[in-house]
C-alpha cells in the first residue's frame, strides 16, 4: 500500500507525456515560414560584361615597306592626322622620280623642240612661198618652162603640210594637254603611293594596341594599330535571352569594375541586339557611362546590375517560398488554421531574394519558407516564423529564383 501513490504518481507523468505527445502530432511539425507583407521591391538583371569603345579603327598599311620608325604606343592619344609610324619603300620612290623626270621632260625638253620645229616649218613654208611667186612671174615673161612652175608649186604644198603637222605637234605639248595631263597624273598617284609610306592616325581616340616595331616587314592586310575611338564608353553585357522581355532602352544600371569594387559608377541601357546569338542563346546589350570614370579601361571586367522594375509598395514573399515556378505562375504554402493549403500565386516582380505576388496572397498571411517540404495538402504544420531576406546577399533563402545572368 505504501508504493501504491507512487505508482499512481508515474501513471500519471506518463498519461501526461503521451497526451502532450499526441497533441504535439496533432499540431504538426515544426517547420521555418514567412509572413506575408508589403513593402518596397526592385527587380534586378545582373550579368557581367566588359568595358568597350562605342568603335574601334584598324590601322593598317596599304602599301609594302619596312618600318623605319614607330612614333605611338598603347595608351597614347592621339587626332587625326597624327604620324604613327614611317615606311621605306624603295619602288614607290623611285616610281615618283620616274614620274617626275616625265612631267619634267615635257616641260624642258620635248615642248621647246615642238615649238622649234614649228618655226623651222614656218621659215621653210615662207622660203617656197617666195619661190613660187618668183618662178610666176619668170613664167609669166616666159622665162622658164611650165614645169618649172609646178614643181614650186608642190614643194610650197609640201611645206605647208610640214608646218601644220609641227604646229599640231606643238600644239598637243602645250600646257595642260592630254599627253601632260596623263603624266602628271601618273606623277600624282606615284606621289599618293609613297604618302601611303606615313601611316597616319585617321580618327581622333586612344591607341590600344600596336603589332610593329622597325624593321618589321608589313604588308597590306596586316592590323598594325587598333585605336578606340573618343567619345562615348559602353559596356557590353551578354544576357540569356529569357530576360527580354523586362529589358528596356533607357534602364538605370549600376556598374561595379571587378578592379574598382568600391567604387560603382551609374550608367543606362542605350541598345539592345535585335539577334540573339543561336549557340549561346544570349542577347548582347549596351550601356552608355556617363560620366566616364578616369579608372576604367578598356576590356575591363564589370558586374552590371540593370533596374528593371521597381513597385513602392508590393506584396512580396521571398523566391524560396515559391515552387514550381512557370512564367507569371507558382504556388505556395499558405498555413491556415494549421494546415499547409497548396494555394496557386500570380507572380509580378523578381528581386534577387523577393518577388511580388500580384495575386493570392494578402498581408498579415503565413506561408512556409520551404517549398519542397514534401508535404500534402491538409498536413497540420506549426509555423516557426523566419524573418524577411532584406537585401540581395541575405542568406536565408535557400532556393533563389534571381533574374540573374552569368
Amino acid at each position: 500500500m505504501k508504493h501504491r501513490p507512487l505508482l499512481v504518481a508515474g501513471a500519471v507523468l506518463v498519461l501526461l507525456a503521451l497526451a502532450w505527445g499526441v497533441a504535439i502530432r496533432l499540431r504538426g511539425p515544426a517547420m521555418e515560414g514567412y509572413e506575408v507583407v508589403s513593402r518596397p521591391l526592385v527587380q534586378t538583371v545582373v550579368a557581367t560584361g566588359r568595358v568597350v569603345a562605342v568603335s574601334r579603327a584598324q590601322v593598317g598599311s596599304a602599301v609594302t615597306g619596312v618600318v623605319v620608325e614607330r612614333r605611338v604606343q598603347e595608351g597614347d592619344t592621339v587626332q587625326p592626322g597624327d604620324v604613327l609610324a614611317v615606311l621605306r619603300a624603295d619602288d614607290l620612290e623611285a616610281a615618283v622620280r620616274e614620274a617626275e623626270a616625265a612631267v619634267a621632260g615635257l616641260r624642258q625638253s620635248a615642248r621647246p623642240q615642238a615649238q622649234a620645229a614649228v618655226r623651222e616649218a614656218e621659215a621653210r613654208l615662207a622660203q617656197a612661198s617666195r619661190g613660187v611667186q618668183r618662178r610666176r612671174e619668170l613664167f609669166a615673161r616666159q622665162l622658164i618652162a611650165h614645169e618649172t612652175l609646178e614643181q614650186a608649186v608642190q614643194a610650197e604644198t609640201v611645206a605647208r603640210t610640214a608646218a601644220e603637222q609641227a604646229r599640231l605637234a606643238a600644239r598637243s605639248l602645250a600646257a595642260g594637254n592630254p599627253d601632260e595631263a596623263a603624266a602628271r597624273a601618273r606623277l600624282a598617284n606615284a606621289r599618293a603611293q609613297l604618302a601611303k609610306t606615313t601611316l597616319r592616325a585617321e580618327v581622333a581616340g586612344t591607341v590600344l594596341t600596336r603589332n610593329v616595331e622597325p624593321g618589321d616587314l608589313v604588308q597590306p592586310g596586316r592590323v598594325l594599330f587598333e585605336i578606340a575611338r573618343a567619345g562615348a564608353t559602353e559596356v557590353l553585357v551578354p544576357l540569356d535571352e529569357k530576360n527580354l522581355q523586362v529589358l528596356a532602352i533607357g534602364q538605370k544600371a549600376v556598374c561595379i569594375a571587378d578592379a574598382y569594387p568600391s567604387r560603382p559608377f551609374p550608367a543606362e541601357v542605350s541598345f539592345i541586339a535585335p539577334s540573339v546569338d543561336p549557340q549561346r542563346g544570349s542577347v548582347d546589350i549596351r550601356l552608355t557611362v556617363s560620366p566616364v570614370p578616369d579608372f576604367l579601361r578598356q576590356d575591363m571586367t564589370v558586374s552590371v546590375n540593370v533596374e528593371t522594375g521597381r513597385r513602392d509598395r508590393a506584396v512580396v514573399v521571398p523566391n524560396d517560398a515559391l515552387g514550381e515556378v512557370a512564367g507569371d505562375s507558382a504556388w505556395v504554402w499558405r498555413v491556415e488554421d494549421g494546415r499547409a493549403v497548396r494555394r496557386d500565386v500570380e507572380l509580378g516582380l523578381r528581386g534577387l531574394t523577393l518577388t511580388e505576388v500580384a495575386a493570392g496572397l494578402a498581408p498579415g498571411d503565413w506561408i512556409l519558407a520551404d517549398a519542397q517540404a514534401g508535404l500534402a495538402p491538409g498536413d497540420r504544420v506549426r509555423v516557426v516564423p523566419a524573418g524577411l531576406p532584406v537585401d540581395a546577399s541575405a542568406s536565408s533563402t535557400r532556393n533563389e529564383l534571381p533574374a540573374r545572368l552569368d
